[in-house]
């Protein structure tokens, strides 16, 4: 046997198959035939010897032509040998070594069953650790294999499986999540809320805002539903799902709406959700006369509130004239939160430069127009006295102010322009003291009244020293007592003159103060009193200040239809009369509303030919 065996080897080396057949026969290793023609991959030779003599090697054959087929890439020939050999462990084996994950699992289901589950294992973890859009494919690919087979759980879990950096296409993953949150709600219910936690999660960290909305909804879970539309700015899907779904939180919904339009800066917008938010957006943003415009469309409480923020600015940046007109266009409601604002504004106006002449008519006119709109607002609106006190004499100062730039230019009418100025030092506690005194001099000055010129400027240096040296107490008041003249006024923040008008005014003071002539003295009346004033020491009557010139009204007086309101006749008539030559706009402008603020004379009609 051995020399036989011997001889069929040296045969087979020597290419003589055939020979070497026979011999491996007569050695009774026919085996070794077979395995000799399989390594020459002659199969019908190596499968008629397995089959002639050695059926147990015929598995042999079927196996070594599957494992070619497979080189080949021919892998249903493959496969059907090694069905033939009884051998699906191979195939699966073989298509393993291949990649070949779904065949794999496919012959592990019909032939070996009980190796698929550890099988869909191994796959699931080679299948997460490859990563990329061709390990995404395949546990789709097997999570849907699991759907045909009913296998609901085991497909959620592999679809869970996939995170969004497995998947080059956004859209793939939010598919897939859709689908495990589908199965979870049909087929495993107490899955669902948490399958959508997580899913929504990695949805919004891919700000894929709207399926994760949708996801949520489907759960009803809808404030999550809510909040993923507002971090994704979705204001229609929010608040289609807060009003068809969750009502209470459409007021949310809407807050977050405005909130985002702030953000952004959408004004436009924001105005047809919160007009209120829209306005202070145009505030914030300096946006005034688009806020005013925006603000007319809306209540008068409203319109009010913006009028007196943009006042308010105006008048931090210096620009009284145009918040005075803003207050004459819309109104100057008496409301308490504005009284600070309306104050501020006449106090810069009586103190501002440029305003004391002829040209200067229509801010008084206006600053007057608001003022007495305010104080006839404290009739159906009645505030503390006090303040209404302040307002009520301030009307007056505008009043005189106004009169007196109506006037200016007229020069029949000097005296009254005198008076005028005379009488605003009753009011020094709320014109700048410095300003009162000097134009209270220099008016009577012009019209020769040297002696109350000589006593007003004397006061002004005095005053304008006390400025300079940053307080008031140094201050004779000898000259003022028994006056209404104020003795104590606030300290001016600026000189009213520059130095080297003050310096004028010093030598004119130095100069007349030679003159043996003028005397430091006021002038009095018929009372014995100074002149201008309205009240007497020797007196409780306060008289009446005149309506054309703030004298006091002592006899030969025009009275009016609202008491309180009198003027000098002798005063009256020459205003009047140089109304009528002049045909003055101003003056009549003056007329017409001494005819509101009065009342029509009982014997003097307001009236121009």
């Amino acid at each position: 046997m051995e020399i036989h065996l011997k001889k069929a080897m040296f045969l087979e080396d020597e290419g003589r198959f055939n020979d070497a057949e026979d011999e491996f026969i007569k050695a009774e290793k026919p085996k070794e035939a077979v395995l000799m023609y399989i390594h020459q991959s002659d199969w019908d030779e190596a499968r008629r010897v397995a089959e002639s003599y050695d059926p147990e090697s015929l598995v042999d054959v079927l196996i070594g032509q599957a494992r070619l087929s497979f080189e080949k890439k021919d892998y249903t020939e493959g496969e059907s040998f090694l069905l033939r050999a009884q051998r699906p462990e191979l195939a699966i084996k073989f298509y393993k070594e291949c990649q070949r994950w779904p065949d794999v699992l496919r012959i592990a289901k019909e032939y070996v069953p009980h190796q698929l589950a550890a099988l869909q294992d191994e796959y699931d973890r080679i299948a997460t650790q490859s990563g990329g859009d061709k390990g995404a494919e395949g546990i789709i690919a097997q999570a849907r294999d699991w759907e045909t087979r009913a296998e609901y759980n085991r497909a959620i879990d592999l679809y869970m499986r996939i995170t969004p950096d497995m998947a080059g296409n956004s859209a793939v993953i939010e598919e897939v999540y859709t689908k495990a949150l589908e199965l979870a709600i049909k087929f495993s219910k107490d899955r669902a809320l948490s399958v959508a936690h997580e899913v929504c999660k990695r949805l919004l960290e891919m700000q894929a805002y709207e399926t994760a909305s949708d996801l949520y909804q489907a759960v009803k879970l809808y404030r999550e539903a809510i909040s993923a539309c507002v971090k994704g700015d979705l204001w229609t899907q929010a608040r289609s799902i807060a009003r068809d779904y969750a009502p209470k939180y459409e007021e949310h919904v809407e807050e977050e709406y405005v909130k985002y339009l702030k953000k952004k800066n959408k004004t436009d917008e924001l105005i047809n959700v919160d007009v209120i938010a829209a306005l202070d957006m145009y505030v914030e943003q300096g946006m005034w006369d688009k806020c005013i415009q925006e603000a007319e469309q809306q209540s008068f409480e409203v319109l009010s509130k913006y009028v007196a923020l943009y006042a308010a600015n105006l008048i931090k940046d210096g620009d009284q004239v145009k918040a005075l007109r803003l207050f004459v266009e819309h109104g100057a409601p008496a409301n308490p939160q504005n009284f600070n604002i309306y104050k501020r504004l006449v106090e810069d106006l009586f103190a501002k430069q440029g305003l004391s002449g002829e040209n200067a008519y229509k801010v008084w006119a206006d600053l007057r127009t608001m003022l007495y709109d305010l104080c006839d607002g404290f009739n159906k609106k009645p505030t503390n006295p006090a303040v209404m006190d302040i307002f009520n004499r301030m009307l007056l100062v505008a009043h005189y102010y106004a009169i007196r730039s109506a006037i200016a230019k007229n020069s029949q009418l000097e005296v009254l322009h005198a008076k005028i100025s005379v009488s605003l030092l009753r009011y020094s506690d709320l014109i700048p003291c410095d300003k009162a005194f000097y134009e209270a001099g220099i008016h009577c000055k012009g019209v020769g009244w040297e002696n109350m010129a000589f006593v007003f400027l004397n006061r002004y240096l005095d005053l304008s020293e006390g400025i300079e040296d940053g307080n008031l107490d140094a201050i004779d008041n000898t000259d003022i007592m028994d006056t209404d003249i104020p003795l104590e006024v606030p300290l001016p923040e600026t000189q009213y003159l520059n130095e080297e008008q003050r310096e004028e005014v010093k030598e004119w003071v130095l100069a007349v103060s030679m003159d043996q002539r003028v005397e430091q003295t006021l002038s009095f009346d018929e009372r014995n009193v100074y002149e201008a004033s309205l009240t007497s020491p020797e007196s409780d009557v306060v008289c009446l200040p005149c309506v054309v010139t703030g004298y006091p009204v002592l006899r030969n007086k025009m009275e009016f239809n609202k008491t309180g309101k009198a003027a000098n006749k002798e005063d009256w008539n020459k205003f009047a009369m140089a109304t009528k030559v002049s045909h003055s706009a101003d003056c009549q402008d003056v007329l017409r509303f001494l005819s509101l603020w009065c009342g029509t004379s009982g014997n003097q009609a307001f009236s121009f030919g």
